[in-house]
């Protein structure tokens, strides 16, 4: 799996860009908008998503990880798939979309290219249900380490809502052992 790419960018193709690594190792990469402004022959970061299906293999870059949840989490939304999500996540910002998808503004999916209303209406559909009241983006999609806390926190014996409910207590400059010792403490705080 190909998570985070940093080199320097050789060429654009569209929202295509080539970057190559200081291994020489150089990678086709789309694009958002927002990466598409770096001047070429400069550094260039970026967290991937690495799409793999019978006809193509496809790596997608996004300037922060959580473009990147967000991109994971429309590709949950039965229908979108990978070139619709990115569409999205490169079409507006991250507050834009949860605003959208709160206020049920097809509309706004509705002015994606290649989205038609269909579409928009399940994502609305099937994100709001994920992001219902204040919840932010984080919360809802957890990091393989987050994962292992929640799990290993079921595993002593809390049951799965209150485990999520402790992790989102938990502060993430910690190591993992230190998270669970942590949630541990909060558990039973109780």
């Amino acid at each position: 799996m190909i998570g985070k790419i940093k080199g320097k960018l050789l060429e654009l193709n569209g929202n295509v860009g080539l970057v190559e690594t200081s291994g020489g190792v150089s990678y086709e990469v789309y694009l958002p908008p927002v990466l598409l402004t770096h001047q070429l022959d400069s550094p260039i970061e970026m967290y991937t998503y690495f799409r793999v299906s019978d006809d193509a293999q496809i790596l997608f870059g996004f300037k922060t990880r959580d473009d990147k949840r967000l991109f994971e989490l429309l590709l949950s939304v039965s229908g979108v798939g990978a070139k619709i999500a990115f569409s999205v996540v490169a079409f507006g910002s991250q507050d834009e979309i949860v605003r959208a998808v709160k206020n049920s503004d097809v509309e706004y999916f509705s002015r994606i290219p290649g989205l038609g209303k269909k579409t928009a209406m399940k994502i609305i559909l099937e994100l709001s249900q994920k992001l219902t009241g204040t919840a932010q983006l984080e919360k809802i999609i957890m990091s393989e380490e987050d994962t292992t806390v929640v799990d290993a926190l079921i595993s002593l014996g809390f049951k799965a809502q209150e485990a999520r409910q402790i992790y989102q207590k938990i502060p993430k400059h910690l190591t993992i052992e230190e998270k669970i010792r942590e949630g541990l403490k909060l558990g039973t705080q109780k």
